[in-house]
C-alpha cells in the first residue's frame, strides 16, 4: 500500500439520499471504534470487494467508492493494513482523535472527493 493506493469503501444503501451517498458514508461510529473500514485496493477489485462485503460478511452495499491513500493522508488520518489472516485486504482509517464536529467536517470533504472521482462499482439494486 503506497500513496496511490485506492482504498475501496462500501456505501451502505441507507447512506444514500437521492441517488447520491451522504457523508454517513465517511463518518465511521463509536459502535465501530471510530475507524472507518475499506479495502485495500492494490489486493483486490472494486467488484471483487463488493462480492466479498455482501455475500462473505452478507451485508449491503449499494457499490463502492474510493479514495487514495493521499487523500486520507490530507485529512490528517492514517490508513492502516489490519493484516488479518481471513480478510487480509482490510484496512482501517483511525478517526478517533477527532472531534465529533471534526469528523463530521472532514467526512463531508472526503464524500465530496469521492462523489468526483465517481463510483468504481455500482451494485444492480
Amino acid at each position: 500500500m503506497n500513496n496511490n493506493t485506492t482504498l475501496l469503501r462500501q456505501v451502505h444503501p441507507s447512506f444514500m439520499k437521492g441517488g447520491e451517498p451522504t457523508s454517513q458514508t465517511f463518518n465511521p461510529t463509536r459502535e465501530h471504534e471510530y475507524k472507518l473500514s475499506n479495502y485495500d485496493g492494490d489486493q483486490i477489485s472494486p467488484e471483487t470487494s463488493w462480492r466479498h462485503y455482501t455475500n462473505v460478511l452478507r451485508k449491503s452495499s449499494a457499490g463502492v467508492l474510493g479514495l487514495l491513500v493521499a487523500h486520507y493522508l490530507a485529512q490528517g488520518l492514517t490508513p492502516i493494513p489490519d493484516q488479518q489472516p481471513d480478510f487480509p485486504e482490510h484496512v482501517s482509517v483511525d478517526f478517533a482523535a477527532l472531534s465529533r464536529r471534526k469528523r463530521e467536517d472532514t467526512a463531508k470533504d472526503l464524500r465530496d472527493l469521492a462523489v468526483i472521482n465517481g463510483w468504481l462499482y455500482r451494485a444492480n439494486i
